[in-house]
């Protein structure tokens, strides 16, 4: 009831504002938009991020009268993708700096990660 009657861009986060207003006007076009990452901002100050697909809404003559939106909340797939590439930057971090000569190959047999003490050894 609150947001009912006010623009949409009063709810978009401010960095994201003119991407929305794309989408929007492509759906507007009868352009259907799908997969869309939209981030917003709640009342409480925490940050959502919802999964969109945005199509025309037409009346009984098949005349464009909107835009229909279709999100699905993502927030804790977004959170979890945020602290694996974490990790993964603290492992990379750890192999690089290690007092052990670190080493990969490939499925081929190449080398494919050679960490500082293994250059420093060899």
């Amino acid at each position: 009831a609150e947001v009912v009657g006010k623009p949409l861009m009063t709810l978009v986060m401010p960095k994201l504002q003119g991407s929305v207003q794309d989408v929007l006007q492509k759906a507007l076009r009868g352009e259907e938009t799908s997969n869309y990452e939209l981030e917003f901002r709640t009342k409480s100050n925490e940050t959502l991020f919802f999964m969109v697909n945005v199509s025309s809404r037409r009346d009984n003559l098949n005349r464009i009268v909107g835009v229909v939106g279709v999100a699905q909340d993502v927030t804790e797939t977004h959170k979890m993708e945020i602290a694996i590439q974490a990790t993964a930057n603290e492992l990379r971090q750890l192999v690089e700096t290690a007092n052990a000569p670190i080493f990969g190959i490939d499925v081929n047999g190449n080398v494919n990660e050679w960490n500082n003490k293994t250059a420093e050894i060899t």
